[in-house]
């Protein structure tokens, strides 16, 4: 990553998330920023919306300690990639994107730790290369169809009304740090969620997440996240957990289910008073749970 930008966040921000970072040129010479941090087996970590790396920074610090090399994107448009207002924000454009930095870091096996969106994106992509997932880590998410939305991400989705509520009004990131938490976050790490996200520029990707909801079989996204779904048959024979916030006001309980019909072997945890942001509610319980659940199918 360039000095300029990591030099943009705040200092309290710069406190809780003290990485350098990196910048891979995508098409059109779009920049997205990763993180490349510790020395070990590869652990992919993909975060949603309206989150970014910074969502995983105690996470990563924690799986380091253990022994892993983690990568972990800022999706375009999101934390300190580029935010460009006519990239094609779209469920194939992100997989595409996930696949070009395991490519370009010449990275063959992984594991994958994913949360919100990055569900449908890191599924994707595993579905595409079976052969190079090793495990899986489930936080409130989902990769398959569904209409199931709640009736406040469903207002903010109508188009024009849902852009300017999003983008002009800070009606998504903004309420989010406030809904998706049982504890309230501190002042500092509230400005690390929401500071990529300050004024109607910089919301272009929060807007396209929402509008990328596909919700029926006419919508754009549609047939891709169906491919994503019948691609999580590849994965039945691998090692999946599920480690689940049970006061998550949108993946709930119904989302949990889904996953353990479709992997049954998984074991799950739920965290009866964690909420969407789970790795803020549940803290080193979680981040414990996942680092032992990685060591387990570790070779020695």
């Amino acid at each position: 990553m360039s000095i300029s930008r990591a030099a943009e966040l705040p200092p309290e921000v710069r406190f809780e998330y003290p990485f350098s970072g990196n910048l891979l040129e995508l098409k059109d010479g779009v920049k997205m920023h990763y993180l490349d941090e510790g020395q070990g087996p590869v652990v992919v970590l993909l975060h949603g919306n309206p989150t970014w790396s910074f969502f995983y920074r105690d996470l990563v610090v924690r799986l380091k300690s253990a022994g892993y090399r983690c990568i972990v994107p800022d999706h375009v448009g999101c934390g300190l990639s580029d935010k460009p207002q006519d990239y094609p924000y779209t469920l194939e454009q992100r997989i595409s994107d996930v696949s070009a930095l395991l490519g370009h870091l010449a990275i063959e096996r992984y594991s994958l730790v994913v949360h919100d969106w990055g569900g449908a994106i890191g599924c994707g992509l595993a579905g595409r290369t079976p052969e190079r997932l090793e495990s899986l880590v489930l936080l409130n998410t989902a990769a398959f169809c569904s209409k199931r939305i709640p009736l406040r991400i469903g207002a903010v989705k109508l188009p024009i009304l849902g852009e300017f509520m999003i983008r002009g009004l800070n009606a998504f990131a903004g309420p989010a740090a406030n809904m998706s938490v049982r504890s309230p976050l501190s002042p500092k790490v509230r400005q690390g969620f929401l500071w990529p996200y300050r004024n109607w520029r910089d919301r272009v990707a929060v807007w396209n997440f929402v509008k990328d909801i596909p919700l029926n079989a006419k919508h754009r996204s549609y047939e891709t996240l169906a491919e994503v779904e019948s691609g999580l048959k590849k994965l039945q024979d691998k090692r999946v957990r599920l480690l689940w916030g049970a006061r998550d006001f949108c993946f709930n309980r119904h989302f949990l289910k889904r996953w353990q019909a479709i992997f049954p072997q998984a074991e799950a945890t739920v965290y009866e008073d964690c909420g969407h942001y789970l790795l803020e509610d549940g803290g080193r319980a979680v981040r414990d749970a996942v680092v032992e659940f990685l060591n387990s199918g570790r070779v020695q």
